[in-house]
C-alpha cells in the first residue's frame, strides 16, 4: 500500500497548472497510481475550473455588471454545462480509448509505467554499475530529471543533498534507514536527510535533483568534486 503522498500543496499547484514540467511530470505519474490523490486533483482541478468560469472579472465589476451578463460568457457557460451533462457512457468510452500506461523496456524486462512519460522515454540508457539512468530534457536550469533503474542487490552510496531529491517508485522496491518503499511512493528528501537506498530484487523511479547529491561515507566521497557533472 501507497504511504507516501504529495503534500496537499503540491496536489493544488499541479491542479492550478503552477508546476515546473519535472514536478508536473511526478505528480500526474503518482496520481495515475494513487486513486486518493488522483481524487484530489479531480477536486482541486472542478474548483478551479469553477472559479475561471464564474467568478466576476475585476472589469465587469468596475462597469456595474455581471460576469454572466456578457453573450461570450454565456456561450462558455452553455458549452460547459453541455460537457457536463454528458452521459457517463460517453466518457467511459473516451477515457478507454487511450492506454493509460505505455512501456519501457531495459535489461529484457518491459515495464508499464503511467502515460505522462510518453514523451520522455526515447533516450538513450547510461549505466554505472548497477545503477542505469534515462535523463529527460526538461528545461529547468539546474534541475535534473530523469528514470532511474538499480538492478537487483544494487545500492546507492550514502548521501545527503544540497538541494532537494524527489523519488517516485514505479516498479519493485526499494528500501532505506527511514523504510520500505512500494510503487506509487513519492518521497522528497532534503539536506537533512542521509540515506543509502538498497533494493533487493530490482526497481524503476522516477527521480527529480537540482543541485548534486553529497556523498558522505567511504571512496564515494571521492565523487563530491565532480558532482555537477554525474547528478
Amino acid at each position: 500500500m501507497i504511504k507516501h503522498h504529495p503534500h496537499t500543496d503540491l496536489l493544488l499547484a499541479h491542479a492550478q497548472g503552477e508546476l515546473p514540467l519535472s514536478m508536473s511530470i511526478a505528480v500526474a505519474a503518482h496520481c495515475a497510481l494513487c486513486h486518493e490523490c488522483q481524487s484530489l486533483v479531480s477536486r482541486y482541478t472542478d474548483q478551479a475550473a469553477e472559479r475561471a468560469f464564474l467568478a466576476p472579472s475585476e472589469a465587469t465589476i468596475e462597469n456595474g455588471t455581471s460576469e454572466t451578463d456578457s453573450p461570450q460568457d454565456d456561450a462558455w457557460l452553455q458549452m460547459l454545462s453541455h460537457i457536463m451533462a454528458l452521459p457517463d457512457a460517453v466518457q467511459q468510452e473516451a477515457d478507454h480509448s487511450v492506454s493509460p500506461t505505455v512501456t519501457v523496456n531495459h535489461k529484457n524486462v518491459r515495464y508499464e509505467i503511467p502515460r505522462v512519460f510518453r514523451q520522455h522515454i526515447a533516450h538513450p540508457w547510461q549505466q554505472i554499475g548497477k545503477v542505469s539512468r534515462m535523463r529527460f530534457d526538461v528545461d529547468e536550469n539546474n534541475t535534473r530529471a530523469s528514470l532511474l533503474h538499480i538492478d537487483a542487490q544494487g545500492e546507492i552510496p550514502q548521501h545527503t543533498h544540497k538541494g532537494y531529491e524527489l523519488t517516485l517508485l514505479l516498479a519493485g522496491e526499494f528500501s532505506d534507514l527511514h523504510g520500505h518503499y512500494v510503487p506509487g511512493d513519492f518521497i522528497i528528501l532534503d539536506g537533512n536527510t542521509q540515506h543509502s537506498p538498497i533494493t533487493k530484487s530490482g526497481c524503476l523511479c522516477y527521480t527529480v535533483l537540482d543541485a548534486p547529491l553529497y556523498f558522505t561515507k567511504g571512496l564515494s566521497k571521492l565523487l563530491n568534486p565532480i558532482g555537477e557533472l554525474i547528478y
